[in-house]
């Protein structure tokens, strides 16, 4: 993944409030852009989340950070925080420097828990592999290793040379790393233009090239994931899935994937066109990882995923560097299943991680109500989860009026419409100067004539999880701080909107 910088930060804007709503004063115009209950850097700068990895009983999460940011420095490191849950993080600081080598920055990798002590640093070390590009030239970008024998808190490099060195290729990124226990080895998957590179291990140090997985029309593959995950029918498969552009050809930018299988060499894909786990316009870079049990244990049949709530298109336009002196915020991590659509296709399903449960701090249940046109709630706030189901018999369209403004002239909505699901930041300050990024759409079916909405709205975002979560839409907005109504609608039709619910998390 190509590493953020500060060359945007000059012209991060914030929205400018309307004119009847700004009172004569000295302070900041618009405090308090940070989200109450989603990850967001400290300071500076974050993109590409790491994938995390269990240590002695909590999450070690690294992700990518640029403390000079706001000076015009570029490069990043790795910084840490570490959590039990998933939904409260711990911040640990850099776990892995950027210019204490001539290699510069670091970019995406991974870590992996050298359990065994392959790469000769200790059983249980923690083993980085990385990009760096030293020089940033076409042909630099090559894989470093990194180990710490602290648990993950402090790395050092393991010299200055690349353990998988450029072939004099200009894509070569983002290793994803994980333990082949059947051949007793490591396999690298690596971003590699319109390739996934597949690579073999012995000791994560000396790598040789098994073979690749090709993918046109995307655009540039970035950010690889490969896993095995039981379905719920007790189907185990193998899912490849990498972060890709599909805007050109009217898909998202976001993680594309594919069910199939792997023997460790070659991954055969079930179709040649991938299932997206996201089609909103602010899901990159995303990482999925193992669930682990109380025991310690892997969960065959369930993973976890986070990613970044940005897109490259527009990374720098964050009204939180300027009221909160940051640019960096993730998805909430979602707990991830393997479903069988009655056609047979196989389909990851999302859902926030349970844990949140733990951390709600006020409930307001509305119980089931009847809309035909508009609705206004009583109801106001900037962060919180709404829950409903929408049944009708016949309508064009129905959803909610998410950060609605006092006069009602401002908000995001999000629903049903036709046969689609969709997520709509128009009526909000955005990120997108281009106009163009405004609406996301993903499939529904009519016939049905109900849908369970799932939505987390937060200070500077929305994600919403369509019926079992098959479908989710994730986009960054900036409403103002004052548009905190809620209101509900229909299109040409009259709808019960069963078992609503809102809750707030702490």
């Amino acid at each position: 993944m190509l590493t953020g910088s500060a060359a945007g930060a000059a012209v991060a804007v914030l929205p400018a409030e309307p004119a009847s709503a700004r009172p004569e004063r000295t302070a900041p115009a618009v405090p308090g852009y940070r989200a109450a209950y989603h990850f967001t850097v400290p300071d500076g700068w974050k993109n590409d989340p790491q994938r995390p990895v269990w240590i002695d009983g909590e999450y070690h999460y690294y992700y990518l950070y640029n403390a000079d940011y706001l000076t015009g420095a570029v490069g990043t490191a790795w910084r840490l925080a570490t959590s039990a849950d998933l939904v409260s993080f711990t911040d640990r600081g850099v776990a892995v420097p950027k210019d204490t080598t001539p290699n510069g920055d670091v970019w995406s990798g991974c870590a992996v828990v050298d359990t065994d002590g392959t790469a000769g640093f200790g059983a249980g070390a923690v083993v980085v592999l990385a990009t760096m590009a030293p020089g940033d030239g076409p042909t630099s970008q090559a894989q470093y290793l990194y180990y710490s024998t602290d648990g993950g808190r402090t790395f050092r490099n393991h010299g200055t040379d690349p353990v998988l060195p450029n072939p004099g290729v200009r894509d070569f990124r983002d290793p994803k790393v994980i333990r082949d226990e059947e051949h007793d080895r490591w396999v690298m998957a690596l971003a590699e233009g319109t390739k996934v590179g597949f690579y073999h291990s012995a000791d994560l140090r000396a790598w040789t090239y098994a073979g690749g997985f090709f993918k046109e029309g995307i655009g540039t593959l970035e950010c690889p994931d490969l896993f095995r995950i039981t379905a719920t029918d007790g189907t185990a498969t193998w899912v490849l899935g990498v972060s890709a552009n599909g805007k050109g050809v009217g898909l998202p930018n976001t993680y594309a994937y594919w069910t199939g299988s792997f023997d460790g060499t070659a991954f055969t894909a079930d179709t040649a066109e991938p299932q997206w786990l996201d089609h909103g316009f602010d899901w990159y870079g995303a990482v999925t990882f193992d669930k682990h049990r109380a025991d310690g244990s892997v969960d065959p049949g369930v993973r976890y995923a986070i990613g970044w709530l940005n897109n490259w298109d527009y990374a720098h336009f964050a009204p939180t560097i300027d009221s909160d002196g940051f640019n960096g915020t993730d998805s909430v991590v979602r707990e991830i299943v393997l479903k069988r659509a009655a056609s047979g296709t196989l389909y990851l399903a999302s859902q926030p991680v349970t844990a949140l449960d733990d951390h709600v701090t006020r409930t307001v249940s509305l119980g089931d109500l009847e809309v035909d046109g508009t609705r206004v709630l009583d109801y106001t706030g900037t962060a919180y989860e709404l829950t409903c189901e929408i049944t009708w018999d016949q309508l064009t369209g129905a959803g909610v009026q998410l950060r609605r403004s006092p006069e009602g002239n401002r908000h995001i909505d999000a629903g049903v419409y036709r046969d689609y699901a969709f997520l709509n930041r128009r009526g909000a300050a955005g990120p997108d100067s281009s106009g163009r990024w405004q609406e996301s759409h993903s499939p529904f079916d009519p016939a049905a004539r109900k849908v369970r909405l799932r939505i987390l709205v937060d200070r500077t975002s929305v994600e919403m999880f369509v019926d079992d979560g098959r479908y989710t839409h994730s986009t960054a907005a900036f409403p103002y701080l004052l548009d905190t109504g809620l209101a509900l609608f229909t299109i040409d039709g009259r709808a019960v909107f069963g078992d609503v619910v809102i809750r707030e998390f702490g």
